[in-house]
């Protein structure tokens, strides 16, 4: 097997354990959400504001995409989980509103600049096993909601929630250890020279048909994701169960869709990737009606299944994305994360908003239902083409595959 098609192992652990560290600090707020919110005296709507604030620089995504190529992504992978852990760390000192949306602001823009350019370089040490490698990034950022609420729970119950910033040493202390060990890795093509303006836009035109079609199956689908993730715990608190229920709760949900992650990218290279996200797509709206009617220790086993279905659909897409021949991969990337992140942003205010309004009990099954209208849109897909491609009426000539690493 040629160099470029081979699967380098360490290299994509390595970038699926950045990923891991990144996202167990940034798993931070739905756990404390409801202690922020007696701590603060806000409203669910304000609450929701905050996951908002997560997000928002998300809207920037396509123009990092576009420029990071011209640097040296992999100072991104290293110092951004560092950053992420200072802002989330000191979230329980917070005294005032605002000064928890900077914080929050601030580890969004830090999240920005991890997940744009890390799925590229998980391409680029995959060769031909695109899929395979997804998951294995994917799954660390899983398995880092899996334990984030728990590492959270026990700090809060160890020194209080002013009590998190003792947290802040392991971040630091992880993104040296990045440093060592990414600083030898070599990513071919690392950096670009500026690119033709008329080559993204172009670029762009070509998938169009594409991202229009993932953008309505992600947002549908985000009213139900941005329920549970950003307010199981209140939702469950409201419910009469304790802290330590939701979080743990939370953390049942998140390792079944590590799992779910990691066997729907492996799954899709076999079935294809329509046929993959179509059963995911199907079985979400109808776990999340069971765990609605769920209560006390069935709630646990209805949500393995629901993480299961619910998460499993991101490896699928990504790698529909990254299968699309084009050299400008980055920017394909920074599109798909904008419109992800920007779905999940929009709907964890009107999920918030919502739930001022109807109570989140009837938020959830709203939710719910709001998931349906992305089956239809899922039979728009095809991936009949060499198995993976999107079948629109552009063409993608001009546009060359971007060399992987050697």
């Amino acid at each position: 097997m040629k160099e470029q098609e081979q699967f380098h192992t360490q290299n994509v652990l390595s970038v699926a354990l950045a990923h891991f560290i990144h996202d167990v600090y940034s798993s931070f707020l739905a756990p404390i959400l409801p202690l922020l919110i007696e701590k603060l005296s806000i409203s669910y709507a304000y609450a929701g504001f905050f996951a908002f604030c997560q997000r928002i620089p998300s809207l920037f995504n396509f123009i990092i995409g576009m420029h990071l190529d011209r640097f040296k992504i992999r100072y991104f992978v290293i110092f951004t989980p560092g950053i992420t852990a200072v802002c989330m760390s000191l979230l329980g000192l917070s005294t005032h509103y605002m000064v928890a949306v900077i914080l929050l602001l601030s580890m969004g823009i830090s999240g920005a600049f991890f997940h744009v350019p890390a799925p590229v370089v998980i391409k680029r040490f995959s060769g031909s096993r695109i899929s395979r490698g997804m998951s294995f990034y994917m799954v660390g950022g899983e398995i880092a909601r899996t334990l984030g609420p728990l590492i959270i729970l026990a700090t809060v119950s160890l020194w209080g929630l002013e009590g998190t910033y003792r947290l802040i040493p392991f971040g630091a202390a992880a993104s040296a250890w990045l440093f060592i060990r990414f600083r030898n890795i070599p990513i071919k093509q690392e950096k670009r020279d500026k690119a033709d303006p008329g080559a993204f836009k172009k670029t762009f035109h070509n998938h169009m048909a594409l991202f229009l079609c993932i953008a309505g199956i992600t947002l549908f689908r985000a009213f139900m994701k941005s329920s549970v993730i950003n307010f199981l715990p209140t939702y469950l608190n409201v419910k009469g169960q304790s802290l330590w229920f939701g979080g743990l709760s939370l953390s049942v949900f998140e390792i079944a869709g590590a799992a779910g992650t990691f066997l729907a990218g492996n799954l899709s290279d076999r079935l294809g990737r329509t046929n993959t996200l179509l059963i995911i797509t199907v079985m979400t709206p109808l776990l999340m009606m069971l765990f609605i009617v769920s209560n006390g220790f069935w709630v646990f086993p209805v949500l393995l299944v629901l993480g299961f279905f619910s998460l499993s659909s991101g490896p699928v897409v990504l790698a529909l994305v990254m299968d699309q021949p084009t050299e400008y991969q980055t920017f394909m990337n920074g599109i798909y994360v904008t419109i992800t992140f920007i779905s999940d942003s929009v709907t964890a205010l009107l999920i918030g908003l919502m739930a001022d309004w109807l109570g989140l009990v009837s938020t959830f099954k709203i939710a719910a239902f709001l998931a349906l209208p992305a089956i239809p849109l899922v039979f728009l897909l095809s991936d009949k083409n060499q198995g993976h491609r999107f079948i629109t009426d552009h063409h993608t000539k001009g546009e060359h595959p971007n060399d992987p690493e050697s």
